[in-house]
C-alpha cells in the first residue's frame, strides 16, 4: 500500500514538472509566465500607441493573476506594417496581435481569432457619400457596433476639391477622375485602408487600387492625414470615423487651413466591415487553451472598466466579445476576389 501511495505521489510530481516546462511554470496552483508578447498593428503613430497602452501592462497582469496566471512581463510593440504583425504571430515572436480582420484572414493558418472589438456606432452611416458632407460633424452614439465603414476621403488640394464638388452636386466620378489623383493607402492587408476601398473600385470600375497611377503607401493613418492636409495626397482611404479621430490634430499637427470638416469631403463609402480582432499565435509556446481563455476573459473585463476603456480607445475600441473564425468569412470572400482580379 505504501508503495502504491509513493508511486502515485511520484506521478503527480512528474506531471507538475512537465506542466512547468517551457516559458510557463507552476507555483502553488499558479501558472507563471515569463513574458507575454503583444504586437499592435500601426493604427496610429508608434509612439502614440505605446504611450496610450502603457497602463494595459499592469491591468493585464492583475486580471490574469485573478485567473491563475502570474505574468512577469508584458512586452508591447507596434509593427512596422499590418503584415509585420501577421508575420510575428506566424513565427511566434508575438503571442498576441491586435490586428484588422483582413490581416487575421491573411494569416489565419498561423493564428486564431480570439476576440472581436466593439465600437461605438457612428452617426454617419449612409451609402451615399454626399450625405456625409452635410456640414454636420460625425459623432458617436451610445450603441455598440460590430462593423464599421471604410471611406474614400478627398482633401483640400485643387484635385480633391474638384472631386468633392462633383460628388456633392450629384455627379458620378469616372475612373479617369480618380486615376488622375494621388492616393494615400495602407498596406494590402488593411481592411479599411486597402481591401474594401479596392472592392469599391472593382465594383464600380472593374479595377483596383493596384491599377491606379498614383499611389503612396502610408505607415499609419496619421501619416495619410498629414499627406492629405499638405496636398501630398488628394485622396486617402481609411476607417469611416477618421475625420472625428484626427479633428484636433488636423490644424495643430498636420497644418490644415480650416477644420477637418471644412477641408475634407467623403467621395466614396464601402459596405460594412467586421471589426478588428485580438488574435493569438498558433506557434506561441505559452498560448495554451487555458491561457487563451484567461486572456480573453481578462481583456473583456478590462474593456468593461473606465480605465480600460481609456486605454483601448486609442484603437477606437469600446470593449470585446468572443469571436468565431466564421465571423470573418466576408473578409475571406473579399480577399479571394482581390486575388482573382490581380
Amino acid at each position: 500500500m505504501k508503495k502504491i501511495k509513493w508511486a502515485a505521489g511520484l506521478l503527480i510530481a512528474v506531471m507538475l514538472l512537465c506542466t512547468a516546462c517551457g516559458q510557463g511554470s507552476v507555483k502553488e496552483n499558479v501558472i507563471s509566465i515569463k513574458e507575454l508578447k503583444i504586437a499592435f498593428a500601426p493604427y496610429d503613430a508608434s509612439e502614440t500607441i505605446l504611450a496610450a497602452t502603457e497602463p494595459l501592462e499592469e491591468m493585464l497582469r492583475n486580471e490574469l493573476a485573478q485567473r491563475g496566471y502570474e505574468v512577469e512581463k508584458v512586452n508591447m510593440t507596434v509593427g512596422a506594417s499590418y503584415e509585420a504583425v501577421g508575420e510575428a504571430l506566424s513565427a511566434g515572436t508575438a503571442d498576441v496581435g491586435f490586428i484588422s480582420g483582413g490581416t487575421y484572414v491573411l494569416y489565419d493558418n498561423e493564428c486564431d481569432v480570439l476576440l472581436t472589438a466593439l465600437r461605438s456606432a457612428y452617426s454617419k452611416d449612409s451609402d451615399n457619400p454626399a450625405d456625409w458632407n452635410d456640414g454636420s460633424e460625425g459623432t458617436y452614439s451610445g450603441e455598440m457596433s460590430k462593423y464599421y465603414r471604410s471611406i474614400i476621403l478627398a482633401g483640400p488640394s485643387d484635385k480633391g476639391r474638384a472631386l468633392a464638388d462633383k460628388v456633392n452636386n450629384g455627379g458620378e466620378l469616372t475612373w479617369e477622375d480618380l486615376d488622375d489623383a494621388t492616393w494615400a493607402v495602407m498596406s494590402a492587408s488593411s481592411a479599411s485602408g486597402y481591401i474594401y476601398p479596392s472592392l469599391w473600385l472593382l465594383d464600380r470600375y472593374g479595377r483596383g487600387i493596384n491599377e491606379l497611377s498614383h499611389v503612396i503607401e502610408s505607415d499609419s493613418y496619421a501619416t495619410s492625414m498629414a499627406r492629405l492636409a499638405s496636398g501630398q495626397a488628394d485622396i486617402l482611404v481609411s476607417f469611416g470615423h477618421v475625420q472625428n479621430k484626427f479633428a484636433d490634430q488636423w490644424q495643430t499637427d498636420f497644418g490644415g487651413e480650416n477644420s477637418v470638416w471644412e477641408d475634407t469631403n467623403v467621395i466614396g463609402v464601402t459596405e460594412g466591415i467586421y471589426n478588428d480582432t485580438v488574435s493569438v499565435s498558433k506557434a506561441s509556446e505559452i498560448m495554451t487553451d487555458g491561457f487563451r481563455e484567461a486572456l480573453a476573459d481578462s481583456l473583456i473585463a478590462i474593456g468593461e472598466t473606465e480605465e480600460g476603456l481609456e486605454v483601448i480607445s486609442t484603437f477606437s475600441h469600446k470593449g470585446y466579445v468572443r469571436a468565431n473564425s466564421e465571423d470573418y468569412d466576408g473578409e475571406r470572400d473579399a480577399q479571394a476576389l482581390l486575388k482573382e482580379l490581380q
